[in-house]
């Protein structure tokens, strides 16, 4: 027996909702499928956002066999033989890969020649970053697409499609709540629904009970979610600790993911901090690590050590302003090595055979990007590399 998120599973792009970013009328993606020529691609967001469901209807719309595979079970055989079976179909059979950030490098290797001969359209969808789970033949071979969270107004208009298959009483406090805190998941939002259901009306009581905390990462329909988060960051750069314990609170009692939250410290920890203070990245990414394996409720102290810790750090943003000063002169500029530091150079000085530093060039052309900085850690660093200067 069908679910009521599967009955409700678009079987079109006229009744798909969300995603507009990718596919108006004009869009590229919109001609490739008129054209029957869809390329090879992978979608990229947050659960319930369409993935599955958008690969669907771009077979449909092609007319193609749909193979659907998943990552977490995912074996060659089984592709070779399914792949046999449609050998002479007449329009090139989708292969659809859910979960395909769990494929191997063996695994997705054997996708290449598959892609590259065009023996079938591989679709792929991931909740994590293809970008770094994916090969970089695969994502030469491919394109890559990120689908948002769904706002509060699709979610609106799903539900009450929902509501239409489904009928019952909803007080206006119940709906709100349930669209929310689904934050962006239409699956999650769907199967609250179904099972608040069985009680008709459904009550904002009826709601909490079967979910008393908001979802996942969030949707940034009405920005709560990113105002507490950047307020957090602003508190923890600004070295206020009660600010930033406050703001983590916030994020806490709003559902907040352990695991969202420990990401931007450990990014915040390299932006803010940096090497005023190195030991600041191993501290955010060892709580990256746990929070992922203890979760809430005993996540939150892991969380408020680690805000308490960058808050009263010294803080610098010397790497960060390097780096982006870096990445603005080389794209606006012909880059080159000196012939002295190249591979097989006979002119390289082996630093080490000189008490372990040389003069000689690193650069064609002298080019300054990284400030000296008195901050912290980073005095004590500058001072070493001021002083072996000198006494050469």
């Amino acid at each position: 027996m069908k679910n009521l998120a599967n009955l409700l599973r678009p079987e079109n792009l006229e009744n798909f909702i969300g995603q507009e970013h990718l596919f108006s009328k004009t869009s590229p993606l919109i001609l490739a499928i008129k054209d029957k020529n869809f390329p090879h691609s992978f979608f990229y967001g947050s659960p319930g956002c369409g993935k599955t469901t958008l690969a669907k209807i771009i077979a449909k719309e092609l007319g193609s066999p749909f193979l659907h595979f998943n990552g977490v079970d995912f074996k060659l055989e089984n592709l070779r033989n399914e792949l046999k079976n449609t050998t002479h179909t007449l329009f090139k059979p989708v292969v659809f890969i859910d979960e395909i950030h769990r494929l191997n490098k063996t695994q997705q290797e054997f996708l290449l020649p598959i892609m590259e001969d065009y023996q079938a359209i591989i679709l792929g969808a991931s909740t994590e970053n293809p970008f770094y789970t994916l090969t970089q033949a695969i994502r030469s071979r491919s394109f890559l697409f990120e689908l948002h969270p769904l706002s509060h107004q699709h979610l609106e208009t799903i539900l009450e499609k929902a509501l239409q298959l489904h009928p019952c009483q909803m007080d206006s406090e119940a709906k709100k709540y349930l669209i929310e805190s689904s934050n962006g998941d239409a699956r999650a939002m769907l199967h609250c629904f179904e099972l608040a259901s069985k009680n008709n009306p459904i009550t904002l009581q009826n709601i909490k009970s079967i979910r008393p905390f908001y979802l996942g990462d969030g949707s940034s329909e009405d920005n709560t979610h990113y105002n507490f988060i950047s307020a957090m960051i602003k508190s923890i750069r600004g070295s206020d600790p009660d600010a930033g314990i406050y703001y983590l609170a916030c994020l806490i009692a709003g559902g907040e993911s352990a695991e969202f939250i420990a990401r931007r410290l450990v990014i915040l920890a390299s932006e803010d901090i940096g090497n005023a203070n190195p030991n600041a990245i191993n501290i955010a990414t060892a709580t990256l690590n746990s929070v992922s394996k203890i979760g809430y409720p005993e996540a939150r102290i892991l969380l408020a050590q680690c805000v308490i810790y960058l808050a009263s750090s010294p803080k610098s943003n010397t790497a960060y302003k390097a780096i982006n000063s870096a990445l603005d002169y080389v794209a606006s500029h012909n880059n080159s090595i000196p012939k002295n530091i190249l591979p097989k150079s006979k002119d390289y000085l082996y630093p080490h055979d000189f008490g372990g530093w040389v003069q000689q060039s690193y650069l064609t052309q002298p080019i300054k990007f990284v400030e000296n900085s008195q901050k912290g850690f980073e005095k004590t660093l500058n001072d070493w590399l001021e002083k072996i200067r000198q006494k050469h």
